[in-house]
């Protein structure tokens, strides 16, 4: 495991003196411009226990896509949601890492369902809470501010953003480091773990177990303004439809359409017996 790790940590961006800043920033800078505060430097710095850090890529990691859509903020031309890409992956692997060492009684499917039960959207807002990362995020001045910073989407979107902001100036080293203090320690863990399976690995085992076509998802409609957009989803399997569900992120839309198909699916199981 470890020589894996060196591969991958091998592959982040360069952590140089030239790109890693101190917590000073002039003025005019797009982000102090855009609402940024000497708090939210602070708050990053206390955060992350770092002496400094490559400040563009954390504040990015808190730049909602309100603001790259706002007139009043032209020089952002970058939300968080490549950096969101990034840090769900990192934080499904050490996830995935921790739930294999410390689970060895556990199969495939139940590490899966464990692992999509902590980083589920739900999970990754509460865990945002608890560091009150919402009271720091940049958001667009035309944007709903008060709704997206309680937002479970926009909370988990700038938690996976934070992670992988931590993975680009630090590594994988410090990226761990930081899921152990605010997700595995974490009051709620072993709640999380203990909890219902997620309906899609439910609906999944449902089709398996029943020798059914595999659910497929797809968006019916995408509705709203380009930073507050709600996406619809229905899941079919073969051709008929299961169920359908809609929600700001695609995947949490099709969580909901997965929970309607296992719901029509046990009400429809206990009318047959």
């Amino acid at each position: 495991m470890e020589q894996f790790w060196q591969k991958i940590t091998s592959f982040a961006f360069p952590r140089t003196e030239e790109n890693t800043l101190s917590y000073k920033i002039e003025d005019n800078h797009p982000l102090i411009t855009a609402g940024l505060s000497l708090k939210t430097i602070d708050y990053l710095h206390k955060l992350t226990g770092f002496p400094g850090i490559n400040l563009p890529i954390f504040l990015t990691a808190l730049t909602h896509r309100s603001v790259v859509h706002d007139p009043a903020t032209p020089s952002i031309i970058e939300s968080n949601q490549r950096l969101e890409f990034l840090g769900d992956s990192v934080l499904d692997l050490l996830i995935a890492e921790y739930l294999f060492k410390h689970f060895p009684e556990n199969a495939e499917g139940e590490l899966s369902n464990n692992r999509a039960k902590i980083v589920n959207r739900k999970s990754l807002a509460g865990f945002a809470r608890s560091i009150k990362l919402g009271e720091h995020l940049l958001i667009g001045d035309s944007a709903d501010e008060e709704k997206i910073r309680t937002s479970e989407s926009a909370l988990a979107d700038a938690f996976e953003s934070l992670i992988g902001a931590i993975y680009l100036d630090r590594g994988i080293k410090e990226a761990s480091d930081f899921i152990s203090r605010h997700i595995i320690e974490h009051v709620n863990f072993n709640t999380i773990v203990a909890a219902e399976h997620n309906y899609k690995s439910r609906l999944i085992e449902y089709t398996q177990s029943h020798h059914l076509a595999p659910p497929v998802y797809s968006v019916m409609e995408e509705a709203g303004a380009e930073h507050d957009k709600t996406f619809t989803v229905r899941v079919t399997c073969g051709d008929i439809l299961l169920g359908q569900g809609s929600a700001q992120r695609k995947k949490d839309a099709e969580q909901f359409a997965a929970k309607e198909a296992m719901e029509r699916i046990t009400a429809e199981d206990i009318e047959g017996q």
